[in-house]
């Protein structure tokens, strides 16, 4: 056996891998910075949503919950892939260990899942308060909202678990194994082994499905029975404003889903900067944007960010 591997119960694990990112690409410094700038305005807002969530009591309610828990996957998202991609590209540290990368890997898919099961809770908060708004402080507690994001994050922890345990019974043939993609991502590590790679090829089959078929198809769902009640009992007026809410979460639904769905379906046609491209973006624009179109572009929250500045938390007034 090949010195510079590790051997482990006949496990041959490989000192590197090497993460490819775009070839071929004129001036991709450019996009780095551009993602650079995404992440800080991601950071700022989110950590300004959080804040605002914290303080101010009115906002204590079982939907912010579920607001709160997206804004810091949000952040946890965003603080994984873009961080670790400056610093790969930019700085010209793509070979990355073997137990680095399974963590990079592990905590990008983590949030990613949780992220996207997120946009699922808060999708069902809306459903229940327009279809069934009688019924509303009754299905959605507190308690019912904690638990259910509680559920959210077990079982992406799971299914990520689940897939990292896989990776790491693998064996490589190689020393440095290079990954074509701009992270540690799952599919290229794995397809990349040269032992039995059936359970995790398994997972990969089952990932889309689960935290990213399921919950897009809940959403699709829970709006166009939305935009049906809606349709049925309020007045032109209401019915305008809201349907133009519902049209900017369902714009930012597609932002997040459609390039994830492309990419898995047609990954065996289209090329790796395709697939860096749907990927990184859609890892950078809905953190960025949902604060945005989930609490600032709603007159509640706006009310409460008034109600703190004019109580002088945020800005003191100088004695």
């Amino acid at each position: 056996m090949n010195q510079d591997f590790a051997v482990n119960r006949n496990i041959s694990i490989p000192s590197y891998f090497y993460i490819s990112g775009f070839s071929g690409i004129p001036h991709v410094r450019y996009y780095y910075m551009f993602l650079f700038f995404v992440y800080i305005i991601t950071v700022l807002g989110n950590s300004c949503l959080m804040f605002v969530i914290i303080i101010d009591r009115n906002l204590h309610t079982p939907k912010y919950i579920a607001v709160f828990n997206l804004s810091l996957t949000d952040v946890c998202e965003s603080t994984a892939v873009i961080p670790q991609l400056l610093d790969t590209f930019m700085f010209g540290n793509q070979l990355i260990p073997y137990g680095l990368c399974l963590y990079n890997m592990f905590s990008v898919f983590l949030f990613l899942s949780t992220q996207s099961l997120t946009l699922a809770v808060l999708s069902f908060d809306r459903f229940i308060a327009i279809c069934l708004p009688l019924r509303y402080h009754m299905i959605v507690t507190h308690r019912s909202m904690l638990v259910i994001v509680a559920v959210t994050w077990a079982v992406a922890l799971f299914m990520i678990g689940i897939s990292t345990v896989f990776i790491s019974r693998l064996s490589f043939c190689r020393v440095i194994v290079i990954i074509n993609s701009f992270y540690c991502d799952h599919g290229p590590i794995y397809r990349s082994a040269c032992s039995n790679n059936f359970p995790s090829y398994v997972i990969a089959g089952l990932y889309p499905v689960v935290i990213i078929g399921f919950p897009a198809f809940f959403i699709v769902f829970s709006y166009t029975c939305i935009a049906v009640t809606l349709f049925r009992i309020t007045t032109p007026q209401d019915r305008q404003r809201a349907t133009k809410t519902c049209t900017a979460h369902l714009i930012l639904v597609a932002i997040f889903y459609v390039p994830i769905t492309f990419t898995y379906v047609l990954s065996s046609i289209i090329n790796t900067n395709t697939r860096i491209i749907n990927l990184s973006l859609t890892s950078a624009l809905p953190p960025m944007l949902n604060p945005i179109i989930y609490t600032f572009m709603t007159e509640e929250f706006m009310v409460s960010v008034k109600r703190l500045l004019k109580r002088r938390i945020i800005f003191p007034s100088r004695k």
